[in-house]
C-alpha cells in the first residue's frame, strides 16, 4: 500500500501471493505515472523487507530520482500513518479472521480502500476525506463548512458556550522523519550549532 501521508490518501495497493522485488518494482513505477510524479518530488519510506530493500528498487527510485527512507531497525511501527491506516483496516467489523481466496483479498481490499478514500472522514485532516484532501478540494469544503457553523452559531450562539466557531485548518506539513533544523539553528554566540 502506498499512502500520501498529507492527504492520508491511498494512491495504491496490491494483494500478492509473495512479496518480490519485480512487484514492488513494478508498483511504485504504475503508480508515479499514474500520480503523474515528476523525479524529484517523492520521498517513499518503507519498511526494511526485501522487495524494498532489493537493488531493483533501489535502481528504480534512482532512476525516478525518488528519496528513500526506512524503518528503523527492529521497530515494526515507525510509520505511524500506515500503521493507523492498517487498524482501520483490521477494525473494521466486516474485516474477516481469513480470507477465502485471493480474489476475495483483493475484493474486501477494493471496497475498503474506495471506502477509506471517498467516504472515511479522517480526524487528522480535519474530517474531511482523503480524497478530498488529496484533490486539493479542502479550502472549499472547509469554507463551507466554517459558513454553516456560523449561520447556526449566529441563530443559537448558547449552543455553541458564547463562542464562534473556528474555521478548521490543515497542517502545514506532515512528516514521518522531519528534517533535522538543528544544523540551521545558531547558539548564544552567533556560530552554527
Amino acid at each position: 500500500m502506498v499512502l500520501d501521508v498529507f492527504s492520508r490518501c491511498v494512491v495504491g495497493w496490491m494483494v500478492a501471493t509473495r512479496e518480490s522485488a519485480t512487484l514492488a518494482t513494478r508498483f511504485i513505477e504504475v503508480i508515479c505515472i499514474k500520480q503523474q510524479i515528476p523525479p524529484g518530488q517523492l520521498t517513499i519510506h518503507a519498511d526494511r523487507g526485501p522487495s524494498m530493500t532489493s537493488k531493483a528498487v533501489a535502481q528504480l527510485l534512482a532512476d525516478l530520482s525518488i528519496t528513500k527512507t526506512h524503518s528503523r531497525p527492529y521497530t515494526s511501527d515507525d510509520n505511524p500513518f500506515s500503521e493507523a491506516q492498517f487498524k482501520t483496516l483490521k477494525y473494521r467489523p466486516d474485516f474477516p479472521e481469513r480470507f477465502g481466496s485471493l480474489q476475495d483479498a483483493r475484493a474486501y481490499c477494493r471496497a475498503f480502500f474506495h471506502w477509506y478514500n471517498q467516504e472515511h472522514r479522517h480526524g487528522g485532516i480535519a474530517y474531511l476525506t482523503p480524497q478530498s484532501v488529496h484533490d486539493g478540494q479542502p479550502l472549499a469544503i472547509l469554507s463551507a463548512r466554517h459558513a454553516t457553523m456560523q449561520a447556526a452559531f449566529d441563530r443559537y450562539p448558547q449552543r455553541f458556550k458564547g463562542r464562534p466557531p473556528a474555521l478548521q485548518q490543515l497542517p502545514d506539513a506532515v512528516w514521518i522523519n522531519p528534517p533535522d533544523t538543528s544544523a540551521n539553528t545558531l547558539n548564544d554566540s552567533g556560530e552554527h550549532a
